[in-house]
């Protein structure tokens, strides 16, 4: 079984368990770092401006006199009130600020909302700024309150966000059973990075009683929702027939989905994949082209496998420059091929120049 990683908002959850290196096959490669995902905002739109009573008509007079010109209407203030804040169900200030960086912007949007309004999002904001000192001083205790209001007014992501928090005790004492309660509310309420957390405690075996069949139904639900980590991991349960029946159709289908959301890993499990027509049509250099986007996103794997298949011109024209260069950085990165080392001996002198010279102007290194 391969080595899942979870998706944290916060802070990294390991959870280990045995896996394989990838070969020509559909053997998943090593798992890569995640990406952090920000909490959802609430989206408001600006409201339509008040209009006030047209005052009523006058009697006219023997002799009217013209109306006064109307005053010019005051210049507004760059800062939004705090109805603008927290009425407009549409419009997007406090997501708008974070998105853009304003992190301090964000912070007095979103406690004016909070505190005027009781808007779980906004709630859910301050916990994110407080957790990652954006915009404010690092404080994991005033994180957690603000989870924790959010989460008592229904929110998934904060029930996520602190779920994770109590594993890993920030904030607070490590509570696994709180943290799987609140993964449990947020998989329910249809967050897919809770469902595939906690199909990685029903996994682990030890927050959890071991159980495949309920991490694999956690997993599909989440891979339905199109977490590309998820459709990845379902993909290694079909190919192995861990906790579903073996199908490496579905395992195949379920690599194409993840690796059209960049997932590195099954970017190159799919190029195996079409490579060697396992579960899907042969294409050979439908893979090459794959195995280049995922080696440019610095997967060893994919480095590996694209030098084999440049230096021998299998897929793609035969490249040696290019296929030994990609060599000696998955080399660097530890990937090393003692039989691409013999062949890269072989090199004419000025050829094997050219190759080392490229890889170090894609790994940044300088000397020799």
């Amino acid at each position: 079984m391969k080595l899942l990683r979870p998706i944290l908002l916060l802070a990294g959850l390991s959870m280990t368990m045995a896996g394989a290196s990838a070969q020509i096959s559909l053997t998943p490669p090593a798992a890569q770092p995640p990406a952090a995902s920000p909490p959802a905002a609430k989206k408001e739109a600006a409201p339509a401006p008040k209009q006030k009573a047209p005052p009523a008509a006058k009697q006219p007079t023997a002799s009217p006199k013209p109306a006064a010109a109307p005053k010019p209407a005051a210049t507004p203030t760059p800062f939004p009130s705090p109805a603008a804040t927290f009425e407009d169900p549409n419009a997007d200030l406090v997501y708008g600020a974070y998105q853009r960086g304003l992190y301090k912007t964000a912070f007095d949007l979103a406690t004016t909302r909070a505190q005027y309004n009781g808007d779980p999002k906004a709630m859910t904001m301050l916990g994110e700024l407080y957790a990652n000192g954006l915009g404010v001083k690092r404080d994991y205790a005033k994180a957690a309150e603000w989870y924790q209001r959010a989460v008592d007014a229904g929110d998934r992501e904060a029930m996520f966000a602190l779920a994770m928090m109590r594993l890993s005790g920030r904030g607070g004492n490590t509570n696994r059973e709180q943290a799987v309660k609140l993964l449990a509310s947020s998989a329910k309420l249809g967050n897919s990075k809770a469902a595939y957390n906690l199909a990685l405690l029903y996994l682990d075996g030890n927050t959890l009683p071991q159980d495949a069949k309920r991490a694999a139904e956690l997993l599909r639900a989440a891979a339905d929702a199109g977490n590309p980590e998820a459709q990845y991991a379902l993909a290694t349960f079909y190919k192995e027939g861990t906790g579903v029946p073996k199908d490496i159709e579905k395992a195949v289908r379920l690599l194409q989905a993840a690796s059209l959301a960049d997932n590195v890993d099954a970017e190159v499990e799919y190029a195996i994949a079409l490579f060697n027509g396992t579960g899907t049509p042969k294409n050979q250099p439908a893979a090459v082209a794959l195995l280049r986007k995922a080696a440019r996103q610095n997967s060893p794997v994919a480095q590996n496998r694209l030098a084999w298949l440049l230096i021998y011109g299998v897929g793609a024209p035969l490249d040696k420059v290019e296929g030994f260069k990609w060599h000696l950085v998955a080399k660097t990165a530890g990937k090393g091929d003692p039989k691409l080392d013999e062949l890269l001996s072989e090199l004419s002198p000025e050829e094997r120049a050219k190759a080392e010279a490229a890889a170090r102007k894609w790994t940044g290194i300088t000397g020799k």
